[in-house]
This record gives structure tokens, C-alpha cells and sequence, in this order.
């Protein structure tokens, strides 16, 4: 373990360190971050759809008729359906103000460009009708969701790299002194909107020559599809959770890091069990196992790590001063998902003792976890976006509307429990001989 610990220190966390700290990946990460309060409003009314108590469904026809879930339906569907929306502001924000430059011009470029390059086509199929029609003039929602989450990730990123260069380059338009500021800002973002709607609109005439038809289409076959693959795959998800891990035993925020790639996808698995479960689909039969929920609520218990099962070790079998110190700071923080005390206080981060059950308990949760939904014995996520800081057993049930969420949540907790106390004890022990050693030299 020695020589393990000794290439983190000198070849991973280098190179982690450098990824941590690109700009892309960080406006990536918190442009998708934007949308999320949105997403958690609408999964509230979502969740209203559908709870499960006998008699609540003929009990809110009685007093709002039957039509009442069309109309809770319809936050659920302001929020979500912007998803794209709302990112493509967002990264664009974040990686102006990286470059010094105007966020909110370049969220507005960002917004603009976005829209030219989705066509505005859609499918509708008359009442009663069996055949759908393809309707123009229309901004098509599905791809202001998150079926246009990545085209939305791309355009943002792209749009503020063009006004970068223009700006970079001077290639504005500059007011008088006595010009206010609000109308100078507007003028200097004359010609970086035009470059960047020049160049959306001559790819997007391009592409509809040729069999692709869209960006959308082009994003869809070639990215999003072999990615999506990946993280809607079992392996995939492995190789995910052990990046994480790896990340954070380095001392990096590993989930932050990795979700820059990933959160788009698993947030478009995501609504699309939202979309089939709002359309009467049962939760067994729900398109997607992986998804956002999945891992923030099943396998990431206490945080990254699972290490809500730690804290449990630490607050039943702790014999030095130093851990049971730690477990009484840590149980707070850890209901609600929060791991940095024990992350940085035990510390697992470079501890060679603790990096195995730290990798190893999640896992093993990823494994359960899949083996609980592919089987039927506990209902897939059903698409509500649960906060990822919902205490465990409420998250479980909120996940999947059923107490066999909580119920595996529980089973987690206890798998986690059996693999991270045999390290713990030894660490522990190690503690103890610490602490009498310091007490018989004063």
C-alpha cells in the first residue's frame, strides 16, 4: 500500500489535480448545477402526481376534478422541460466570468444560439388519431429538456469561447466615457453575439444538407448515444464510482469532478423515467436502473465513499478519544450526506488502511443496488429529482415511491457497515496505542 499511496501522491494527483482545475469541467459542472432547484420544484409536484395512499387519487378528483394531475403536471413540466434552457445560460455564465468577460452577455449569446440551432419542428398526434404529424413554427420542448441537454452544454461552451476571441482580439465596439454602463455593455456584445449566431447558423445550413438534418441529430449519434451506453451500463457505473473514489482519496472532489461528464447523461436518464413514469408506466418496467438518483441516493449514503456506514462504526465501536471525538462531529453532517469531516478528519484521504473499504463499500452498494432493481425487487428510480442531501430511508422512498427503496437503503448501510468496520477496528486500535503512547510521555 505504501507504493500505492506513493504513486497518488506523485503521478495521479498531478494530473487529477490539473483536471480539477479546468475551467471547461467546472462551468460544466456548475451550469448543470443551475438547473437543479428548478428540477427539485418540480419533482415536489411530481410527487404530489403520485402518492401512494389509498383514496388520495379519487379524493383530489372530487375537489380539483379529473383532470387535476394534467394541472399539477404543469410545473413539473415548466421546470423540467428547460432543463437545456437553463444550462446552456449557465455554462456560458460561469466560463465568461472564468475569462473576465460578462456573464450575463454571454449566457444571453449562449441562449440565442441555442435556440437557432434547434429546429423548430415537432410531432403531434391529433385526439383520437393514430398518426402524428410533423408541425412547424414550434420550439419542440422535448429538446429544451433534457434530450437537448448536451447540444445545450456544447453551444454554451463554444459561444463563449467565440466571444472570448473577439473580445481577446478587440474586435468590439467601444461607447464614450458618458455612456452608461448597462448601454456600453450592450455595444460591446454587438459584435461577439453576431460572430457567434453567424457561425450557429451557417453549421446548423450545413448540417440540414446533409443526412444528419440537425445538431441535434449529430450530437445524439455521435456523442450522447456511446456515452449515455457507458453510464447507462453497469461496468460503466463501476468505472465511474471508482474515478470518484480514486478523486477524493487523492484529496480532490472527486463526485464534482466526474459528475462534469456524467451528470449530464444520468440527468437525462432521468427524465426519461420521469416521462415514462408520468405517462402511467409502472416503476418496475421504467426505461433506466441508472440514473442521478440512483447514485446520490442508493450508493453515495453519507457521501462519496458510503460513509454513513462509517460514521455508525465510529459512533457504536469508537474506543479512542480522537475517533469517538470525530463520530459525535460527524454524525450531523453525515445524515445529510456530508462526508468532509471524515473525508479529512480520520483522514481517509492518502490512509492506505482506509482507501480499501473507502473503494470497496461502494462497489459493492453498485452491485446490490443493480441486482435489487434489474430483478424487480425494488422499484427503479422513478425520475423525482430527490436532493442528493435527503437523509437515507426518506430518500429511498422518495426515489422510488416504495418502502423497498428505504428498505435497500437500510441493506446498503448494513453491507457498508460489515466492510468498513474490520478496517475501522484496526484503525481505531492504532489510535488508542497513540493516545497512551502521548499520555505516558507527558
Amino acid at each position: 500500500m505504501n507504493r500505492f499511496t506513493k504513486f497518488l501522491e506523485e503521478k495521479f494527483m498531478p494530473v487529477a489535480g490539473r483536471i480539477a482545475g479546468q475551467r471547461h469541467l467546472q462551468s460544466l459542472r456548475d451550469g448543470i448545477i443551475l438547473t437543479m432547484p428548478l428540477v427539485i420544484i418540480g419533482s415536489f409536484f411530481l410527487i404530489l402526481m403520485f402518492i401512494p395512499i389509498p383514496g388520495y387519487e379519487g379524493f383530489m378528483a372530487n375537489i380539483f376534478g379529473d383532470a387535476w394531475k394534467d394541472k399539477l403536471g404543469y410545473p413539473v413540466s415548466a421546470t423540467f422541460d428547460i432543463m437545456a434552457l437553463v444550462a446552456s445560460i449557465g455554462v456560458a455564465y460561469n466560463l465568461a466570468l472564468k475569462y473576465k468577460l460578462d456573464g450575463l452577455t454571454a449566457g444571453a449569446i449562449s441562449l440565442a444560439a441555442f435556440i437557432l440551432a434547434t429546429p423548430y419542428t415537432t410531432m403531434f398526434t391529433p385526439e383520437g388519431s393514430d398518426t402524428a404529424y410533423e408541425v412547424g413554427g414550434v420550439i419542440p420542448a422535448a429538446l429544451m429538456g433534457s434530450q437537448g441537454l448536451f447540444v445545450a452544454l456544447l453551444i454554451g461552451m463554444l459561444s463563449t469561447e467565440v466571444y472570448r476571441w473577439v473580445v481577446s482580439k478587440n474586435l468590439t465596439i467601444k461607447m464614450p466615457a458618458g455612456v452608461p454602463p448597462s448601454v456600453a455593455k450592450s455595444f460591446v456584445a454587438l459584435v461577439p453575439g453576431f460572430a457567434v449566431i453567424a457561425i450557429v447558423w451557417i453549421v446548423r445550413l450545413i448540417i440540414e444538407a446533409t443526412p444528419f438534418e440537425s445538431i441535434h441529430n449529430i450530437v445524439g449519434d455521435l456523442l450522447y448515444t456511446p456515452l449515455s451506453a457507458v453510464g447507462g451500463s453497469l461496468t460503466g457505473s463501476l468505472v465511474a464510482v471508482t474515478l470518484i473514489i480514486l478523486l477524493w482519496v487523492a484529496g480532490l472532489h472527486g463526485a464534482s469532478i466526474v459528475g462534469g461528464v456524467m451528470d449530464p447523461i444520468w440527468l437525462s436518464k432521468m427524465d426519461e423515467n420521469r416521462i415514462a413514469f408520468q405517462e402511467g408506466m409502472a416503476a418496475a418496467d421504467l426505461p433506466n436502473i441508472f440514473t442521478k438518483q440512483f447514485f446520490d441516493i442508493f450508493v453515495f449514503m453519507g457521501g462519496s465513499g458510503a460513509t454513513f456506514a462509517l460514521v455508525i462504526a465510529i459512533l457504536f465501536w469508537a474506543k479512542s478519544k480522537q475517533m469517538k471525538q470525530l463520530g459525535r462531529l460527524s454524525v450531523g453532517p453525515g445524515v445529510f450526506n456530508i462526508n468532509e469531516p471524515i473525508i479529512f478528519g480520520m483522514p481517509i484521504v492518502l490512509n492506505p488502511l482506509l482507501i480499501i473499504p473507502f473503494l470497496l463499500t461502494p462497489l459493492v452498494i453498485v452491485l446490490t443496488t443493480y441486482i435489487a432493481m434489474s430483478t424487480g425487487l425494488v422499484p427503479k428510480p422513478i425520475g423525482i429529482a430527490v436532493p442528493w442531501t435527503t437523509p437515507p430511508v426518506i430518500g429511498g422512498y422518495l426515489a422510488t415511491g416504495s418502502l423497498a427503496g428505504s428498505i435497500l437503503q437500510l441493506i446498503n448501510i448494513f453491507i457498508g457497515l460489515l466492510i468498513y468496520l474490520p478496517f475501522f477496528k484496526i484503525w481505531d486500535t492504532m489510535k488508542v496505542k497513540e493516545e497512551k503512547a502521548a499520555e505516558e510521555t507527558n
